[in-house]
């Protein structure tokens, strides 16, 4: 009696669910401000006069600052609070995103980036830690987790669509503006929605250890994107070996501290070290998206806003399928359901290898729709078992540690993936280029499948037409070989997660 008496009060009633309602709408918000960007910048150049490095710096510094502060902000809401960590960064978010909106320079733009970037690394580990606290029954909490998964995909696919929509009515500072009344409702609905906890023991922030995350995550994601766009150069290499080295030093006082910034004992538990892992592989070849984005408009043609609507399939059975996962879980073993998941994906990315420039869209939105459909399992129920497994008052702790897992593997995807495209092409090219072709259109075509569109331009139509085909095949190819090794990558991560997880029961029946 006294044990169902204890699961009815874990049960969470009508005002946790629409709690999770108001905690979703930061999370959309913040990944539909990462993808409208790609389609306001054209915009935001033209109107601010913003140079090359600077678009890269507009684009760029929101993620820096957001997988920098992480860390620091998932620890600092365990110790301060974090709905009130939450209200912090909600209304730096929307002071910032007005600041976005109306920048009279590239400069003032960059510097409204990187606020909100900081705000909204206090969002996604704050929204996770509540969920954690608000749902303490495992079957809720899952779907809960899986309903946050939802918002945060459902944005990446609304992005390019309302920012489309938008920027062909408004000004480009309108997309930023969607932010502002969102905040406000989160700001006036937190305080009566949302139940505030915080570390009763929690000690005072070490503020080295936040210099020396900073100076580990930062340089590390910097030096990756560099290699991305200009090849591994002196400046990337050592920016890289400069983040490793803080990183050791961050390590190293970690474990000497009685109340660590990031406390290293959550990897002792095997459950978290297996999640973690599996989900950084899975993030890495989520780089693959960038490949099928590109083959839409670069290959095919396609405008932004029709490419986005072939990869919405995916993003449709990516969503499916996180809000279904934690419902499967309850009858079957998580590591099935994720092995099973992952070899459908694998599916997906053998026939991503057998697109053709001319094969038409079908192959490539099906075996793209696989893809998303295989992986969806393992965020949902893996970000499950991190957050869950952590004690109450390390959760803020739990769920930066895995935003900062995902973030690295992103970077580290793009910089790997996209390092084997680019080879891949640039083999491939070689052989197309001929004497006909000045040294300035050469050097543009084989740097990249864009750079050829755009040496087209200035060529003769028959040279031109037949440096434009190459390249076309050459970047297919390309891709090709990413989607064979996303392949290999998801099918050692299915063995992985199937024997690490094993002992992982049916969700509510460990």
């Amino acid at each position: 009696m006294n044990h169902v008496m204890i699961e009815a009060d874990k049960q969470a009633g009508i005002r946790e669910w629409i709690g999770l309602a108001v905690l979703g709408l930061p999370t959309l918000l913040v990944s539909i401000d990462v993808s409208v960007m790609i389609l306001a910048l054209p915009h935001i150049g033209a109107d601010l006069g913003a140079d090359s490095t600077q678009q890269l710096w507009i684009i760029d510094i929101y993620g820096f600052m957001l997988a920098g502060f992480l860390i620091t902000m998932g620890t600092l809401g365990d110790q301060v609070g974090r709905r009130k960590l939450l209200m912090i960064g909600g209304a730096a978010f929307a002071f910032a995103s007005m600041l976005a909106a109306f920048s009279q320079s590239a400069e003032m733009l960059i510097a409204s980036r990187a606020i909100l970037g900081i705000a909204g690394a206090t969002l996604a580990p704050s929204t996770l830690a509540l969920i954690s606290t608000m749902f303490r029954d495992p079957k809720q909490r899952s779907f809960a987790i899986g309903v946050w998964l939802v918002c945060f995909m459902g944005g990446m696919a609304l992005g390019p669509l309302v920012g489309g929509a938008m920027l062909g009515h408004f000004w480009w500072g309108s997309v930023f503006l969607l932010g502002v009344p969102v905040m406000l409702l989160l700001l006036v609905s937190a305080p009566k929605l949302l139940p505030e906890y915080r570390d009763p023991i929690a000690a005072r922030l070490d503020l080295i250890s936040v210099a020396l995350s900073l100076a580990s995550i930062l340089p590390f994601i910097y030096g990756l994107k560099e290699s991305v766009k200009y090849g591994l150069n002196l400046i990337s290499v050592f920016t890289i070996v400069f983040g490793i080295f803080f990183s050791t030093l961050f390590v190293l006082r970690q474990r000497k501290l009685s109340n660590p910034l990031l406390d290293l004992r959550l990897f002792a538990k095997p459950t978290i070290r297996i999640a973690l892992v599996g989900m950084f592989g899975i993030t890495l070849t989520g780089a693959l998206m960038l490949f099928v984005a590109q083959y839409l408009q670069f290959v095919q043609g396609l405008s932004p806003l029709k490419a986005g609507l072939c990869m919405l399939p995916g993003v449709l059975m990516s969503m499916v399928g996180m809000l279904i996962s934690p419902l499967i879980a309850r009858r079957i073993r998580p590591a099935s359901l994720i092995g099973t998941g992952l070899m459908i994906s694998t599916l997906g990315c053998v026939l991503l290898t057998q697109v053709q420039v001319e094969s038409g869209l079908m192959i490539l939105v099906v075996g793209y729709a696989l893809f998303n459909l295989g992986t969806a399992p393992l965020p949902s129920l893996a970000t499950d078992l991190v957050v869950g497994s952590a004690p109450p008052e390390k959760a803020g702790s739990a769920a930066s540690l895995s935003e900062t897992n995902a973030e690295f593997a992103f970077s580290l995807g793009i910089a790997i993936l996209g390092s084997v495209g680019t080879a891949v092409y640039r083999a491939q090219i070689a052989s197309a280029i001929t004497s006909d072709i000045p040294p300035s259109e050469e050097h543009a075509s084989r740097d990249s499948l864009a750079g050829a569109m755009s040496a087209v331009e200035i060529l003769p139509e028959h040279v031109g037409m037949a440096l434009l085909s190459s390249a076309r095949e050459a970047f297919t190819s390309g891709m090709q070989a990413v989607a064979a090794i996303c392949a290999i990558v998801i099918i050692g991560i299915a063995i992985l997660t199937m024997t690490g997880l094993r002992q992982v029961k049916p969700i509510g029946k460990g």
